[in-house]
């Protein structure tokens, strides 16, 4: 994987913007996540889980959440109570204790400098990804900021994607995008779209990043830059 690593890095891209997903990528959004399932988890006398435990799924909302909270798929008799229940416990806290990661701020600097305009797009829903968007400081700052729903589909669907490029007016093979998920790399791929893999995220919890196929793998945000080459 480390030789895969080194191969994949050093790869170039000609580009006129460039696309985030949000959780596990911009931000680490799991502890506010996990802070709303450890308290639906506490109502009913179970004791909260360790971080550990929930971040790896964070990129998944409350499926993710749910499944490691009370073991439950959403086709689980009484699921959609329980999703409801989370979704509600989230957007009371949704922006307490997430962070964008360390090298971020100076990756989008350095994307500025560069003449990148830089955009979201997220499965997080409208009405999650604008206060958490805003509450990180970023709402000012991206060029477009596409939603979970903001589309007819969602990741690994490529709408939202091409969307972005739409509002964006750049053809998705001059735009890069860069996730955690494997999602984030069919999405991309589906857009005829390069895609860049950050392993500093989530990765869903199954980290095989060389079968996701991505053009590009990244340790840190501060790999990006150097990457891109503005056209």
């Amino acid at each position: 994987m480390k030789d895969a690593m080194k191969m994949l890095t050093k790869a170039r891209f000609e580009v006129q913007a460039v696309l985030f997903d949000l959780d596990g990528t911009l931000a680490d959004t799991a502890p506010d996540l996990g802070g709303a399932v450890n308290r639906m988890r506490e109502r009913r006398g179970m004791a909260a889980l360790p971080l550990e435990l929930l971040r790896p799924v964070a990129s998944s909302g409350a499926r993710g959440m749910l499944g490691v909270g009370f073991e439950v798929t959403p086709e689980t008799p009484g699921y959609d109570l329980l999703r409801d229940e989370f979704l509600a416990e989230y957007a009371s806290a949704l922006d307490r204790d997430s962070r964008l990661f360390d090298g971020i701020t100076e990756c989008l600097a350095a994307l500025r400098t560069q003449g990148l305009r830089w955009g979201i797009v997220t499965n997080k829903a409208e009405r999650f990804t604008t206060p958490v968007v805003a509450g990180l400081g970023l709402a000012a700052h991206a060029a477009v900021v596409i939603a979970g729903d903001t589309t007819a589909y969602a990741k690994p669907h490529p709408a939202p994607l091409l969307e972005a490029c739409r509002r964006l007016g750049v053809a998705p093979h001059q735009t890069v995008y860069v996730g955690d998920d494997l999602r984030d790399m069919q999405a991309a791929r589906a857009a005829g779209m390069p895609c860049i893999a950050a392993a500093y995220g989530y990765l869903g919890g199954t980290p095989d990043l060389e079968a996701w196929e991505p053009d590009a793998v990244i340790a840190t945000p501060g790999a990006l830059p150097p990457l891109l080459r503005t056209v």
